[in-house]
């Protein structure tokens, strides 16, 4: 079977099937264009992180995962923008920028993205390149903590996160360098 370029399977759908939860910001919209400043720098963005919001999520939720990847990334494997680990089960907002180094709740960490730093790694497609999507998924855990430390890939997380997701959030923005 060959896809067309923009067609790359989203992860969560070749995934075991979780339950949902909602998953809201004020500033991306599932299937919409992200404005600029949640680019990258070199595209010329902000490299801003969105505000994200979740409710929902199943009572026994014991912390949560923040998590952006890019499946149409023209790498084989995707691109991880984001994997944010350790936040409490009373974390239920991230305000814009939060994913910033420096900038998170109490017990949490960033895990290395694919641009090989610790924070929001903003959209950065080729320039000319099909409309890109971007992932962002809340991830509620049966756990409070995984039992990883920020030196682990982010493939790892995703194995991790695969035993102990009991339901998802997740926004599906997208963006394109023309």
């Amino acid at each position: 079977m060959s896809l067309e370029r923009g067609t790359a399977p989203d992860p969560y759908d070749i995934l075991p099937p979780k339950p949902t939860f909602t998953l809201s910001s004020n500033d991306i919209a599932d299937g919409q264009p992200m404005d600029p400043r949640f680019a990258h720098q070199s595209v010329g963005g902000e490299n801003v992180s969105p505000q994200l919001a979740w409710s929902g999520f199943p009572a026994e939720t014991q912390g949560f995962v923040v998590t952006c990847y890019d499946p149409d990334a023209p790498t084989g494997s995707g691109f991880w923008h984001w994997i944010l680990v350790g936040l409490s089960a009373g974390t239920v907002e991230l305000p814009s920028g939060a994913g910033a180094a420096g900038m998170l709740p109490p017990g949490a960490f960033h895990v290395r993205n694919d641009y090989g730093t610790q924070e929001y790694g903003g959209a950065a497609p080729p320039a000319g390149d099909v409309v890109h999507r971007y992932v962002f998924t809340v991830h509620a855990l049966d756990v409070a903590d995984l039992g990883l430390n920020d030196s682990v890939s982010p493939a790892y997380v995703g194995f991790n996160l695969a035993f102990h997701t009991l339901a998802r959030g997740i926004l599906r923005p997208t963006f394109q360098v023309k």
